[in-house]
Order: structure tokens, then C-alpha cells, then sequence
């Protein structure tokens, strides 16, 4: 990603409006006795495109952003929103992520990671949290709505964080796929031009 102030305010209005929309619409709605949480989607997929630094800044400042906006604890939301940030950006430096449905697997671990140590820290600092049914048909709930969300979500990501990527991981796969002129069957495997043949 490129340093420029662009694509701090391109980013920073990204995340801003990912928590506005979570604390005004998405908590309100109730599907399968959970809601969607697109926070944790905005910040795996821009950690996804960006890699590991911007993902765990991206994460640090949402989380931030929904603690000071919900009147929570500081930084118990940032801490857990900072790891899956710089883990699925440092996913994204180590493999190669340019399949077209790498957001499913990216949201489903991101949003079991983040419901799990959202409860966790809730339960480590005695903030009204309980181990019930409930409450695990609720994290279950968010997680698969997460996942339902994932493709079209993780593509506005994409869309808005184009023109400032570095590299773009889509491109690099649809790259990959343009046929190369070789030489005859045998000579395939080596890269063999057909020009160096005559």
C-alpha cells in the first residue's frame, strides 16, 4: 500500500464508516438469533489487499473507534482487532491469496478469532459475561452471517483500496492465467520460446 496521505483518509473513512454502520444497523439487526459484525470483516480484508502493519493499524483503529463509540473498556476490542489484523495480513505475505474465494476461509477464521476473544476477554475481566447456550448460538450466528457477507464485502474493500495497493493479489492470479508461447510438447515444462528454436 502506498504511503501517502490519500490512503490514510481512503482507509481511515473505510473503517469509519464500517463502525458507524455496525453500531447503527448491523447490531440492530437480528438473523438466526445473532447479527453480522463488519468491522471485523473491514479489517481483515483491507489487511488481506495490504498486508501485515496496515491490517494490525487497521485494527487497532477500529477497535478504538467501536470501544470509544460503545463507551467500553479501552483497548479490549483494539487488542483482539490488532492480531487478526497483522495474522490474516501476514497470511496474505506468506501464501498467495489471489483466489476468488479466499474471503470465505479469511472471514470465517477472522470471525471465530474475533467472537472468541471478544468472550474471552470479556470473561478474563468479569465484564458481565457468561458461558451459556445462548451465547455460543450467538457467536455461531455471527460467525456464518460473517461468512455470508464475506464476497461481496471483501469486494467493495477491494474497490475502494485499489487504486492505493502496491500489488493486487486478484491481478497477479488473472496474470498467471494468460497462455505463454512454447515450443513443442517436450519443450513446454522449460519455457522454451519458439524463436530460440530456428
Amino acid at each position: 500500500m502506498t504511503q501517502t496521505p490519500g490512503t490514510y483518509v481512503r482507509c481511515g473513512l473505510l473503517l469509519l464508516l464500517a463502525v458507524t454502520l455496525q453500531i447503527s444497523t448491523f447490531s440492530q439487526l437480528d438473523v438466526l438469533g445473532g447479527n453480522a459484525d463488519i468491522t471485523v470483516l473491514a479489517v481483515a480484508a483491507l489487511a488481506l489487499y495490504a498486508g501485515s502493519v496496515p491490517g494490525a493499524i487497521a485494527g487497532f483503529g477500529a477497535g478504538l473507534l467501536l470501544d470509544l463509540a460503545l463507551g467500553a473498556n479501552l483497548g479490549a476490542t483494539s487488542l483482539i482487532l490488532t492480531l487478526i489484523g497483522y495474522c490474516v495480513g501476514r497470511f496474505m505475505e506468506l501464501r498467495d491469496p489471489a483466489h476468488g474465494l479466499i474471503p470465505l476461509p479469511v472471514a470465517l477464521a477472522a470471525s471465530m478469532a474475533y467472537v472468541v476473544g471478544v468472550a474471552a476477554v470479556q470473561f478474563m475481566l468479569d465484564i458481565g459475561a457468561s458461558v451459556s447456550v445462548l451465547a455460543v448460538r450467538e457467536m455461531v450466528a455471527t460467525v456464518l452471517l460473517n461468512v455470508i457477507l464475506a464476497l461481496p464485502f471483501f469486494a467493495l474493500v477491494r474497490r475502494v483500496v485499489r487504486p492505493v495497493l502496491l500489488y493486487d493479489p486478484l491481478e497477479r492470479r488473472r496474470k498467471r492465467r494468460q497462455p505463454q508461447e512454447s515450443g513443442p510438447i517436450g519443450l513446454r515444462g522449460l519455457d522454451v520460446k519458439r524463436t530460440g528454436l530456428q
